[in-house]
């Protein structure tokens, strides 16, 4: 039985400039910080409360801050050392302010010691998700959605396929690649995971053209395990964005996630391939969510995938990159299609945190939409995203609301192809924003 199958394409998206700089540069560890920045929400859904106080000394792995709410994920310490503080930093995705811990590190890297199973192939699968629940593990593909619920389906709805999303079709970014290639059955036994718990009649490892070695590493891996009839590749187009569940699951099954619905609610999961290592990580070590590889590229002298704590300064990882190159001004967090600038070096590396891209940016002058079409021909979802905007730099945000905003995944691609530099994506930020507002009040 063929492990890999035939190669799909699809009909909408934008070929971008891959920029992958990194993608040949194995994983190191970067260096251990002498202060960590800590924000308690790193994830969709409630913010955690502090378990720690001023004053106290903390383990690396240690519980630092949790919730009682279903869609949450607890806060581990990244360093051993004092609780000396704490701040208010700005949640890039929100924009909203959250409380931060701050922890002196000590040197000593003193680990608490680790819940190792036994025979973790074995676990029931309540223990299962208690355990990666307990290890703060969140969606790793930038949208950190807490991983319990995402395997915790409601009854009437049942799974019959998992998707395991190795595309990372934003430029620059390498981190995920790498761990396909460095983690890859470490990956593969965290999917195993994801298998018994769902219990789904396939499961597909998506993965781009442009990681032909990942491709082929994995495929050997595969056909050694035990997972060589269960566990099938499926090479994509290179096309941006592929990477995007919804993208994904119309290009693998034919399936459509009904508007404002979620991928369960088509029979579908989808998990990052970093996700999946964390998985390995929690059931077969013991190990919390502390760290993740992060890309940093770009107009750096040195672009790296650096395995990197939580908390870390953002600042810390370009200065250890060989710092920005002369002319560089601008830096994202997250890919240049999605990701988001960030004004402060001190900002930490949180759960989300996959890539930083230093460039050398130039204003663009925004002028008229021209009704050119473009950004209808390549949107993934297939909205128009011309109406989107111009409804929104109006403020008719009801009218955003018939278009179907809530569908648009913000990929970018409109605002990619526009010949006017209308920065459509913006726009929708806002309105979404303005009716979330009115749906509170």
């Amino acid at each position: 039985m063929d492990i890999k199958l035939k190669k799909k394409a699809s009909p909408y998206g934008v070929k971008v400039p891959e920029n992958k700089l990194s993608d040949k540069i194995p994983i190191e560890p970067a260096p251990l910080p002498d202060k960590v920045v800590i924000p308690l929400q790193q994830n969709i859904g409630a913010p955690c409360k502090a378990t720690v106080k001023k004053g106290e000394r903390v383990l690396v792995g240690q519980k630092i801050g949790d919730s009682d709410k279903f869609v949450s994920a607890p806060i581990h310490a990244t360093v051993s050392g004092e609780v000396t503080g704490t701040k208010m930093v700005i949640n890039p995705p929100t924009g909203q302010l959250v409380n931060a811990l701050i922890i002196t590190a000590d040197g000593k890297d003193e680990w608490l010691e680790l819940d190792v199973p036994q025979s973790p192939e074995s676990l029931p699968v309540k223990e299962l998700l208690t355990r990666i629940r307990g290890a703060g593990i969140v969606g790793l593909g930038g949208a950190a959605f807490p991983t319990q619920v995402k395997l915790s389906p409601p009854p009437d709805k049942p799974i019959d396929t998992v998707i395991l999303n190795g595309c990372e079709c934003e430029p620059y970014a390498t981190s995920d690649h790498r761990v396909m290639l460095e983690y890859g059955e470490k990956m593969l036994r965290g999917l195993n995971i994801i298998r018994k718990i769902l219990d789904p009649k396939a499961v597909y490892i998506a993965i781009e053209d442009n990681k032909e070695d990942a491709i082929s590493h994995l495929e050997k891996l595969i056909a050694n395990s035990e997972f060589r009839d269960d566990f099938k590749i499926v090479p994509l187009k290179s096309k941006y964005p592929m990477g995007a569940e919804k993208t994904l699951i119309k290009m693998l099954l034919g399936r459509e996630v009904p508007i404002g619905k979620l991928p369960l609610d088509a029979g579908v999961v989808v998990h990052n391939a970093s996700t999946a290592k964390a998985i390995y990580d929690a059931i077969y070590e013991g190990k919390p969510l502390i760290e993740r590889v992060v890309t940093i590229t770009g107009a750096v002298k040195q672009p790296k995938n650096l395995l990197t704590r939580f908390g870390t300064s953002i600042g810390s990882l370009i200065n250890y990159c060989g710092s920005m190159n002369k002319g560089a001004n601008k830096l994202i967090m997250g890919g240049p299609m999605m990701g988001i600038a960030q004004f402060d070096l001190d900002f930490p590396v949180v759960k989300g945190t996959n890539c930083l891209v230093v460039q050398e940016s130039k204003l663009r002058e925004e002028h008229d939409c021209i009704r050119c079409g473009k950004c209808i021909e390549v949107c993934p979802m297939g909205l128009m995203p011309t109406d989107l905007a111009r409804y929104a730099k109006a403020g008719r945000y009801d009218e955003c609301k018939e278009k179907y905003i809530d569908d648009c995944v913000e990929c970018g691609a409109c605002a990619f192809t526009c010949p006017a530099n209308i920065p459509i994506v913006q726009y929708v930020k806002v309105a979404k924003k303005e009716l979330a507002k009115g749906a509170t009040r």
